[in-house]
Order: C-alpha cells, then sequence, then structure tokens
C-alpha cells in the first residue's frame, strides 16, 4: 500500500497514533499540524524558564499505550519512563478532612474506614466493584470497538445483553447513583468529581461513568520529563517509521471529487493530494465549515449547551507552603451542585470553584518537598463559552481570589507571582482548538444517549475519516488513542478493499 499516501489533519493523540499504526503497516502519511510541536491539548509552556504540562496530566489505561508501540514493533519502555503512583490523589475540604485514593482498592477501604467510618469502607468497596463490573462490561464492545448503537451494543455485550446493559445504570446520573452508594457527603462528592473527566456534571451525567473510578483505580502512572514526552516520543517513533510532519502549517480546506477525499488546501493555497484523510480536529470545526463546504455536513451539530468543561487555568513556578501537596491534589467547594449550576446553567465562572492542582516535582507519595519554587498546574472548571464571551482581567481575577483562598483554607499557601505565571481561560483555549468554545472534551456526557451521538471514525464522504476525543470512544489521552486505531485499522480496510 506504500503508493496509498494518507494525511493526517493535527498532531494531537489520535493523529499521532493513526500516523504510527499506518506507516507501521507501509502506508506514506503526512501529518499536518497547525502549532510547532506535537501534542495537541497535551502542550507544555514554559514558565519561569521551566517547562510545565498544561493538559491532561494523568496517565492512566496503560495497555493502551503498551498496545500502541508494540504494533509499531517496538516497547513503551524503550521510549518512555513510567512510574507507578502509591496514591493516586489526596483530596481536601475546608470544611475538614483529609483522604487519599490509594493504588490497592484496599488500602483505599481502610483510608475510607478513618475518614469516613468502617459502614463507608464497606460500602466503597461496593461501589468499586459496581465500576469495575461496567468497565469489564464495556471494554470489549464499547471501548475498543466501533461506535455501536444501544441495540448492536446489547447484540456485542452477547447473553442476556439487554440485562447487562441495564447493569451499566445509564438512566441513572452519577450523583443519585453515589447517593446510594455513600452517605458521606464528601464521598458522594469526591466520586462524582469523575464526570469531569469527561467534562461533564456529576448531576447530569449517566452513573455508567462509575467505570472512570476503576479505570483510575486499575493504576495511574507519571511520565518522566511531563504527560507531553508521550506525544514527543510517539512523533519521534512516527517520524522513525518514515511519517512526515509539516509544523506550523494549516489546512484551509478539505477538497473531495466524485470518488471521495482527493487531498486538501492549505492556507498557503498549496494542494497536497491524498488517498485518505484522518481529522483529528474536534468535529465541531467540521459542523462549522472551517474545513470547507464539502465536509460541512458530515458531522452533526452541537449547541453550545451540550458542549463539555473548559477549564481556568494556571501554570505556575512558585514556592508553597502548608498543606502536603502530592503529585495529584483535590481541593473541593462548598456547593457542588452551585458549581455545576454555575458552569452549564448561567454560562459563568463559579464562585465556589473546586481546584485540582497537579504538582510536578512531587510523586505519589508523602516526603519533604521540593526545595526552592515547584511547578505547579492549577485548574477550575469552566463553561466553554470563548468564542461568544472573551473573559475580563476582572472576572479571571475574582476567580483567582476565590479559588486561591479555597486553598489557603485548606492550608495550602501558594506564593503567586505574575511573572512566574502563565493564565489560560476558555476564550484562549478556544483560540487554541477553533470551533470549539474552548470545550476540551468535544461533547458533554449528558444523558443516556450521550455516548452514542459522538460520531463514528467513517463519514459520509468516502476517504475521510474522523478521530479525537470529540467522537467515539470518547475523551482522554487514552480513549483519544483508541479512536486514532479505529481511524486506521478503517483506513487498512478501506483501502485494501479499493485495491481489491
Amino acid at each position: 500500500m506504500s503508493n496509498d499516501s494518507v494525511l493526517v489533519i493535527g498532531a494531537g493523540m489520535a493523529g499521532l497514533a493513526a500516523a504510527l499504526l499506518l506507516a507501521s503497516r507501509g502506508v506514506a502519511v503526512t501529518v499536518i499540524e497547525r502549532a510547532a510541536r506535537p501534542g495537541g491539548k497535551m502542550r507544555e509552556l514554559e514558565v519561569g524558564g521551566r517547562r510545565i504540562d498544561a493538559g491532561p496530566t494523568v496517565f492512566t489505561m496503560r495497555w493502551v499505550f503498551d498496545d500502541l508501540f508494540a504494533d509499531a514493533g517496538t516497547r513503551i519502555e524503550d521510549h518512555l519512563q513510567l512510574s507507578p503512583l502509591e496514591i493516586i490523589a489526596r483530596h481536601a475540604w475546608d470544611t475538614g478532612g483529609r483522604l487519599d485514593l490509594f493504588a490497592d482498592a484496599q488500602r483505599s477501604a481502610e483510608a475510607i474506614g478513618d475518614f469516613a467510618g468502617a459502614a463507608e469502607a464497606r460500602r466503597y468497596l461496593g461501589f468499586h466493584q459496581a465500576a469495575r463490573n461496567i468497565y469489564e462490561t464495556l471494554e470489549q464492545p464499547f471501548i475498543r470497538g466501533s461506535r455501536p448503537t444501544p441495540l448492536s451494543l446489547a447484540g456485542r455485550i452477547g447473553p442476556f445483553g439487554a440485562r447487562r446493559l441495564w447493569n451499566i445504570r445509564p438512566f441513572e446520573t452519577l450523583w443519585g447513583a453515589l447517593g446510594g452508594h455513600f452517605q458521606d457527603p464528601r464521598l458522594r462528592q469526591l466520586f462524582g468529581r469523575y464526570a469531569t473527566y469527561s467534562g461533564s456534571s456529576p448531576f447530569l451525567a449517566p452513573a455508567t461513568l462509575m467505570l472512570i473510578a476503576h479505570v483510575e483505580q486499575a493504576g495511574v502512572w507519571t511520565v518522566a520529563g511531563g504527560m507531553h514526552q508521550t506525544a514527543a516520543a510517539l512523533a519521534r517513533l512516527a517520524e522513525a517509521k518514515g511519517v512526515t510532519f509539516r509544523y506550523q502549517t494549516e489546512v484551509a480546506e478539505i477538497l473531495a471529487n466524485r470518488q471521495g477525499v482527493s487531498g486538501v488546501r492549505l492556507a498557503t493555497g498549496e494542494q497536497v493530494a491524498a488517498k485518505a484523510l484522518v481529522s483529528n480536529l474536534d468535529v465541531a470545526a467540521l459542523h462549522q465549515g472551517l474545513l470547507g463546504e464539502a465536509v460541512r455536513g458530515l458531522a452533526p451539530p452541537a449547541p453550545g449547551t451540550q458542549r463539555s468543561l473548559s477549564a481556568l487555568t494556571w501554570n505556575l513556578v512558585a514556592e508553597t507552603q502548608g498543606f502536603p501537596l502530592l503529585r495529584h491534589s483535590v481541593f473541593f467547594s462548598r456547593d457542588y451542585p452551585g458549581e455545576f449550576d454555575a458552569i452549564f446553567r448561567d454560562g459563568r465562572l463559579p464562585t465556589e470553584p473546586t481546584v485540582y492542582i497537579c504538582a510536578q516535582d512531587r510523586e505519589g507519595h508523602d516526603g519533604p518537598p521540593p526545595p526552592g519554587p515547584e511547578r505547579l498546574l492549577c485548574l477550575v472548571n469552566a463553561p466553554a463559552i470563548g468564542d461568544t464571551h472573551a473573559f475580563s482581567p476582572s472576572e479571571i481575577e475574582q476567580c483567582q481570589q476565590h479559588a486561591f483562598s479555597l486553598l489557603e483554607r485548606c492550608g495550602l499557601r501558594i506564593g503567586l507571582n505574575p511573572e512566574t505565571c502563565r493564565i489560560t481561560s476558555p476564550t484562549d483555549f478556544h483560540r487554541l482548538f477553533p470551533a470549539t468554545g474552548g470545550a476540551l472534551y468535544g461533547q458533554a456526557s449528558h444523558g443516556w444517549k450521550a455516548s452514542f451521538n459522538r460520531p463514528g471514525t467513517r463519514t459520509k464522504l468516502p476517504g475521510l475519516y474522523l478521530a479525537g476525543g470529540s467522537v467515539h470512544p470518547g475523551a482522554g489521552v487514552p480513549m483519544a488513542a483508541l479512536s486514532g486505531r479505529l481511524a486506521a485499522n478503517c483506513v487498512l480496510a478501506d483501502l485494501a478493499s479499493t485495491r481489491r
């Protein structure tokens, strides 16, 4: 198939996975990326002369990447240094209490027993098993498989498929289901936060998202040098397999003829021919016509009310005092319903935000803090309205005061210095990822139909394939990589069929 050239638009995780797998099968691949480096949302920033992860910070579902590197004829250990975390995350409330979740479920249960009592520890073990059952039900037929319909998913699940599909609890909200598992409102809040991993509200997302708790419990790793090194390693390996990367190059239009995709026109006017094309852009870019009229109607519209979460982030280098940060720490707001009402109902920054901190010079165990200033990513959830509302300095300042006041009430003091801090708002994320409004996960997973409403890999235009967090199987680094695998497999199958 070496004469069948394929274009990949976007060097995000899905685009890198698709390009690597195609090149490993002998396909000539060119990746076109508007940024100067690979990674997409898995980006890093330089602050105070130091590189800080400014995108995803949690490495889970390692098997996805083990398989990806193995299919390219190598091992992940030869390209990345991964270290498992002993403590997945530390959680704190200004109303009192601190709780660590461990990689070992029994240790987590013991910690919950000390935190909220023996009965809640028993309830946690029941919740843990329920989350595992949901994940195991969906891994093969949904997570690894092509986009199903509800009926076909029941068939893929196998005997008693309809009953097992009911048991993944798609018609309950995550928040409602957690009320049946936990009596301590802090535990309900902690595990409800997993909805935000798909950019959603725990009050609107289905209880099926309990499976994310199992994914994290199954293992979280750190990547030496930061998460961005994952993208950099995949790009280097893809180049070694013959992939051509064209950075700082923007696609203005996808070209098509009667047979299907014929190539792209770049912003410079240059035309690049291709037999097939994988789009790793948010599907909203296609629907809004940012890639030309030939593909405008190929992705379903996603109204602004269905967009996933955006974020307001602070990448900073600063001294910290007080609270013993770990690699991942979460500080919960006092008004969780109000936080999500502000974002999804009112379209504004919350006045009581939950704050996530990735302390990138720390590991998943207690120990002395690093000497001197350390690298931090602080994040609060925000509405994805960056295309219709430019967040003013006063709005950002007010949210910052609320967020850092919460940290201080929990005992954490951060020496914030504007000269060593870079703020990214939903407006900035929209500029980086056009047509999204700053949404970081595509469409929110609200309601039981949401997972089936995400587009699949193939489109009605022959030769055009979709990949990324806005398509099946969903948002998140490993899921985006799986979508890239699905796209590559479809390209290979269709190229082989065409040749026959």
